[in-house]
């Protein structure tokens, strides 16, 4: 999609702090950080939201969790704790449309969220 900014980020048309990529997920820092540990990770092929996503290509959907883990191990909060967290729908806060997992970390996180 020519106007998403996270496939642009994909193409390389804009820039962004990777932290990881695979075949069809990539990992970075996001610019407006909630914790120590912020970091978004999506999959290379557009999809507008995780329940889209997850009816179109659950293996896809298992891969993002699984580099969202994997970005846990590598900022070495896979131990003492992260969340994950999916955003869908404006209504929920999501703000762009390309599904994407937000890995947080790094402080005591508090329950109910906002």
């Amino acid at each position: 999609m020519t106007d998403c900014l996270f496939c642009k980020i994909v193409s390389g048309d804009v820039p962004a702090k990777v932290v990881r990529s695979s075949d069809r997920a990539v990992a970075f820092r996001d610019i407006n950080p909630q914790a120590p540990t912020h970091v978004l990770v999506i999959p290379k092929d557009h999809h507008p939201t995780v329940g889209e996503l997850a009816a179109a290509d659950a293996e896809l959907l298992a891969e993002v969790l699984r580099e969202a883990h994997r970005v846990a191990e590598d900022e070495g909060i896979s131990d003492t704790g992260y969340r994950v967290v999916f955003n869908t729908g404006a209504q929920a806060g999501q703000t762009v449309f390309h599904v994407h997992a937000h890995v947080l970390g790094g402080r005591g996180l508090n329950w109910p969220p906002g």
